[in-house]
């Protein structure tokens, strides 16, 4: 538990590096708005590392070997925040914003209903998107889409379960919808799969109420966990379906060359795109 670890009393609520520009000098770091909201609490509000520990507790890392802009170390259950960086402050969520498509959309289909997929399900992904490789006129399960969701953070999974769902302008709606069910008052949804898009914004907090809204089902809690899986492929000369094996991006829960898996990780949903 990260409460056992951190050794920190709740709080009451819970930089990327820049490269030169001409003339050799780094652009100037983004700095947090001055007022961002209080839901949670007060201290949520403030700027910078807001954190009360107990006697006795380890020392903060260094902060210039943190370079995330915002953070937040919650309790899962509880939602009491242990420790926050300018949790409110909303940037662009990338892929993890596919929690909230998550806690949307699964609570609709089973996981055994099939689909199959059309050319217009998978239009209007935005250039250079993330794909797990669904391919038009053939048919997946609920439960290989969603696979492909979290395990590749695959945006046509996306799009074809929004379709599934009536339509991207549909599923965005609803999304927007839960994220104020969830009190997530710092997200507003464009995109159902996180895609950069203008105006389209979340925090570390409301990130935290997707994760933990989603951790409560116990079909998000499989995919999310899941380091490695085997997927649908095309249809072979034999009449057989092919299979090809994907992995988690989470390198903390797959691991890699270079990385270890972290022990106990659950995941949830990791993301990352230019602007975010």
């Amino acid at each position: 538990m990260a409460s056992s670890v951190l050794l920190v009393s709740p709080l009451f609520a819970g930089s990327a590096q820049a490269a030169p520009v001409d003339g050799g000098q780094p652009p100037k770091a983004p700095v947090p708005p001055a007022k961002m909201s209080q839901v949670g609490g007060e201290r949520l509000g403030q700027a910078g590392v807001q954190v009360q520990p107990r006697g006795g507790a380890p020392a903060l890392p260094d902060a210039k070997e943190l370079t995330a802009r915002s953070w937040i170390v919650s309790d899962a259950d509880s939602g009491e925040v242990l420790a926050a960086k300018n949790p409110h402050w909303q940037l662009a969520p990338a892929s993890t914003l596919k929690m909230l498509f998550a806690d949307t959309v699964m609570p609709k289909f089973p996981k055994t209903r099939t689909y199959k997929v059309k050319p217009t399900d998978l239009a209007g992904m935005g250039a250079g998107s993330s794909l797990v490789g669904i391919k038009e006129n053939l048919t997946y399960t609920v439960h290989d889409l969603w696979l492909g969701v979290f395990l590749r953070s695959g945006n046509d999974a996306v799009h074809t379960l929004s379709a599934m769902n009536g339509g991207t302008d549909t599923t965005v709606k609803e999304m927007q919808k839960r994220a104020v069910e969830l009190n997530a008052t710092d997200t507003h949804v464009i995109t159902p799969d996180g895609y950069d898009a203008p105006g389209q914004v979340s925090s570390a907090y409301d990130l935290s109420l997707f994760a933990r809204a989603g951790l409560k089902n116990a079909d998000f809690r499989e995919y999310c966990s899941t380091a490695s899986a085997q997927f649908p492929g095309d249809m072979g000369k034999d009449g057989k379906r092919a299979t090809f094996g994907i992995q988690n991006t989470n390198r903390l829960l797959s691991g890699d060359y270079d990385i270890k898996p972290y022990p106990g990780i659950g995941g949830v949903k990791n993301g990352s795109t230019t602007n975010a």
